[in-house]
């Protein structure tokens, strides 16, 4: 099945290329070109739109930050802290203490936290936090945290509706999201008028969305980290993308031709692996700068507040941590909710306490350590000017103790993609088997167009083609988040209903 799956994959990716190379007769870079003058005033329209910002104290806010961050902070108070209470249970809740085999659904919970993961830890953990040290110092680590601890309450709430209103199939799969529960929850409140067309909006600009951010730009992004590790610009790999991007086309499509079961195997096993890897990594380069570290962590303390040389001040700090946090761990943005939509559970809350520990180990885990790393290696004030920064500030800061960390680093940063792709992919296939159907036609179609992007994100730099896919992605926020707002008070009634089902016993532990 495979071998067909790969043939025809091939085939449809070689029409295609040739539908766009033949008539235009172009060079790929000319294509590159052509298509990205296309889309620029759409793109443009649509981030100047998103992305708005307005001045306050000195700096400039977006407003979608403000959204996202404001949102967490509402349902932090909301459900009273949980994102704090509620961590122990959650952690017995992915060692499977409260699972029973017999509950519907087709991931465990560990298979549905790691499945997440895998579509937030990425790249941006590598190299997002070094450009966000370089633009914003230390303090803005703090403010990263801070963000990242509040985001833990948006993504319970997600999760919950996820599980909620999900749908299941006859065959016992499972579809969920933000589709369904824009649907079904805003019909349910008696708001018909715009519950289906939200719906309807959030499902297209996943679609679009995991085309670029869950897709081209990791295929892009993992090839430089490959020619990079196999000699840079001399590599013989160095034009050759179309090679690469073909392989790894192959590898994707070969894991999600599965399915979810098939895609939750995989992150399973590679979402430990490379979180495990980094962290040791990270813990052993602390622990060779550990007289830095107490400075390390006064610096964080002291200039999120204080911040040196920082336009907007205390407001440009926090705001620069706060998008890094959100970016990071997408809570908000109600991807999550998709994959978690499919554990084995009859008790929508159970997911939700899980997804708590998203943001946790994304953010305020990998990606502080990601900042502690740097902070006790190469970091000093002026960074900003030295031209160093993202990946390759990371992978010098790794390098300034263990010289040979630089290759198994760039390794991870690959596996990183890989896995964020597949996890994407499940992400989009949701989005449009919700337009167009759950037959199994209308999968392969999405999945073959899937695998033909991979390739085409190492072939070309469809920059402005990126950037609309990402503006769609944080589009999704505005009306997931309404949703959220107006679903609000069913969630906090389950959750005190789980809460004392737990406390009596009637809800067992079976380990």
């Amino acid at each position: 099945m495979i071998n067909i799956f790969i043939k025809h994959s091939l085939r449809y990716c070689s029409l295609i290329l040739f539908l766009f190379l033949g008539p235009l007769n172009l060079s790929a870079q000319g294509l590159d070109e052509t298509i990205n003058r296309a889309f620029k005033p759409i793109t443009k329209a649509l981030s100047d739109f998103i992305f708005f910002s307005i001045e306050m104290f000195g700096a400039e806010v977006p407003l979608i930050v403000l959204w996202l961050v404001g949102a967490a902070v509402f349902f932090t108070f909301y459900f009273k802290f949980l994102n704090l209470t509620g961590f122990k249970h959650a952690i017995s809740l992915v060692k499977g203490d409260y699972s029973d085999g017999k509950d519907v659904g087709e991931v465990s919970h560990f298979q549905a936290l790691a499945t997440a993961l895998s579509g937030t830890v990425g790249i941006g953990n590598i190299g997002g936090v070094a450009i966000l040290i370089t633009i914003g110092g230390p303090g803005a680590i703090f403010w990263m945290i801070f963000a990242g601890l509040m985001g833990m309450s948006t993504k319970f709430i997600e999760c919950v509706l996820g599980v909620m209103y999900r749908k299941v199939k006859p065959d016992g799969s499972i579809s969920g999201g933000p589709m369904y529960y824009l649907e079904k929850g805003l019909s349910a409140r008696g708001l018909n008028a715009i519950a289906k067309p939200l719906g309807v909006f959030y499902a297209i600009s996943m679609v679009i969305g995991c085309m670029g951010i869950g897709n081209m730009f990791q295929s892009n992004q993992a090839f430089e980290q490959f020619v990079f590790i196999t000699g840079g610009a001399e590599s013989w790999f160095a034009n050759k993308g179309w090679l690469f991007g073909g392989v790894i086309a192959i590898l994707v499509g070969a894991v999600i031709l599965g399915g979810l079961k098939s895609i939750a195997k995989v992150t399973g096993k590679l979402v430990p692996f490379m979180g495990v890897t980094y962290v040791a990594f990270a813990l052993a380069i602390i622990l060779m700068n550990i007289n830095k570290v107490p400075w390390a962590f006064q610096a964080i303390f002291t200039q999120a507040f204080t911040p040196e040389g920082m336009t907007g001040g205390m407001i440009g700090v926090m705001v620069l941590g706060f998008k890094r946090a959100v970016f990071s761990n997408e809570a908000g943005i109600g991807s999550a909710s998709i994959v978690h939509s499919a554990v084995k559970t009859n008790e929508p809350v159970t997911e939700g306490y899980v997804a708590l520990l998203e943001p946790f180990i994304d953010t305020v885990v990998i990606c502080t350590m990601t900042g502690l790393v740097i902070l006790t290696t190469v970091y000093e004030p002026g960074l900003a000017g030295s031209g160093v920064q993202g990946v390759e500030l990371t992978s010098k800061a790794f390098a300034a103790n263990i010289s040979w960390s630089v290759v198994p680093l760039s390794f991870i940063a690959i596996l990183f993609a890989f896995s964020t792709m597949i996890s994407w992919s499940y992400y989009g296939l949701k989005g449009w088997t919700y337009l167009f159907g759950e037959s199994s036609l209308a999968e392969n179609i999405f999945k073959i167009i899937f695998c033909c992007f991979v390739a085409l994100g190492c072939m070309m730099k469809l920059d402005a083609v990126l950037d609309f896919s990402d503006a769609m992605v944080f589009l999704v926020a505005l009306p997931n988040i309404i949703g959220l707002y107006i679903l609000a008070p069913i969630v906090k009634k389950e959750l005190m209903s789980y809460q004392q089902r737990l406390k009596d016993g009637t809800i067992k532990r079976f380990k």
